[in-house]
């Protein structure tokens, strides 16, 4: 299993709403970066994520897991864009801001700090355990 985190406006698309989707889950849709994409390209069913929420919060609120492989994103005719299906895990107890994770040593080589700009990106499975640990899950 690889991990990920995926990025949201909360007042675009909120922890909330996603975990109001309940089991079916929602696609992870409107991505317009190549690399963006082709991450999600790489992801399978099973695989986990972080729900990060940016602007305002910036902090990670949330495990998502993957359910659906890449596919055509339903928001958009160009074939270019790809999409996979995400649906809420738990929500972490305490938020991982940027902040404290901005100031751990041990994830200054974090995509997040190095390129929070973004919206899909991998993290590593060191990454994911202090994290976790972090927001107390």
């Amino acid at each position: 299993m690889r991990h990920w985190l995926f990025k949201s406006e909360p007042d675009a698309w909120s922890w909330d709403q996603q975990v109001a989707r309940g089991d079916a889950g929602e696609e992870w849709s409107g991505v317009r970066n190549y690399q963006a994409r082709n991450f999600m390209r790489e992801m399978d069913v099973g695989d986990r994520g972080f729900f990060y929420h940016s602007q305002t919060d910036k902090a990670v609120v949330g495990i998502v897991e993957i359910i659906a492989l890449a596919h055509p994103d339903s928001t958009t005719d160009d074939p270019r864009w790809e999409c996979v299906d995400l649906k809420a895990v738990a929500a972490l107890p305490m938020p991982v801001t940027l902040d404290q994770i901005k100031a751990r040593a041990d994830l200054a080589d974090m995509v997040l700090v190095k390129n929070s700009r973004l919206s899909v990106q991998p993290v590593a499975e060191a990454e994911w355990a202090i994290i976790c640990e972090m927001g107390g899950t």
